[in-house]
């Protein structure tokens, strides 16, 4: 485990947002490029290993160009018009604004899931409770129900299997689907329901708890969080100095 995955995560979580703020209140491609050329330098310092960035980062990859090219297509028109028909209307304004758009949702997109990276979902819930003081019911009842994520993959195949045990699973599958989908939700209110009373038995929703293990927020939270800081007022200077600042008002 590197030092860096031992960062308390409510720190993590506090950079990402801080970063996420700076970068929402303007949309221009200098501010966002800023961003992620400072996060580039940083990630071999704090990210996984190459070959875990690509496989955990591709949806931000595939959503950011997709995301550019609705806003290329209807965008704002301005400038030079290139290519109109119906309601696509291609412009240097469209052009300009998928492009900030893309690098934003690069920028924003990709620290969160590096430093979220190495997070396990038990340390971010004794951190939320114990550092940001949040509700012990609020933050138990969540940490229970991402515990329980996972089952839904196993539910849903097994429920496939039984139909077909039944000989109703064999064809018509996209048929199927609402039935199927309307199983797994009652199953799944079952299980919650069961998991509620259990964890009540157990006096998880107590008004004086303790905890098991605790969360340290310590000199490397601090920096982490102020790194996070630092890179959004990067981003905020760099946009202003070079005139690109958009404020987004609203």
């Amino acid at each position: 485990m590197t030092a860096f995955a031992r960062v308390n995560p409510v720190a993590k979580l506090a950079a990402a947002l801080l970063l996420a703020a700076c970068l929402v209140l303007t949309i221009d491609p200098v501010s966002a490029a800023t961003a992620l050329l400072l996060t580039g330098i940083a990630l071999p310092f704090i990210g996984p290993g190459w070959r875990t960035f690509w496989a955990r980062t591709w949806p931000v990859w595939v959503a950011a160009p997709l995301t550019g090219l609705t806003i290329l297509l209807y965008g704002q028109a301005s400038g030079t018009v290139y290519v109109e028909f119906l309601a696509v209307r291609i412009s240097d304004g469209s052009i300009e604004l998928a492009v900030a758009t893309t690098l934003r949702v690069l920028a924003i997109g990709l620290p969160a899931v590096v430093l979220f990276s190495s997070v396990d979902p038990t340390d971010l819930a004794d951190g939320l409770a114990q550092v940001w003081r949040l509700p012990n019911r609020f933050v138990l009842g969540a940490l229970a129900g991402l515990r329980l994520v996972g089952l839904f993959i196993d539910d849903w195949r097994y429920l496939e299997l039984a139909r077909r045990a039944r000989g109703v699973g064999d064809t018509g599958r996209i048929r199927r689907i609402p039935g199927q989908v309307f199983a797994l939700l009652v199953l799944s209110i079952r299980r919650g329901t069961k998991l509620a009373t259990a964890m009540e038995a157990r006096a998880f929703g107590g008004a004086h708890r303790t905890w098991a293990r605790e969360s340290r927020f310590g000199a490397a939270e601090w920096l982490v969080v102020a790194s996070g800081a630092l890179v959004g007022a990067a981003a905020i200077v760099a946009a202003v100095v070079t005139g690109e600042w958009n404020f987004i008002a609203g």
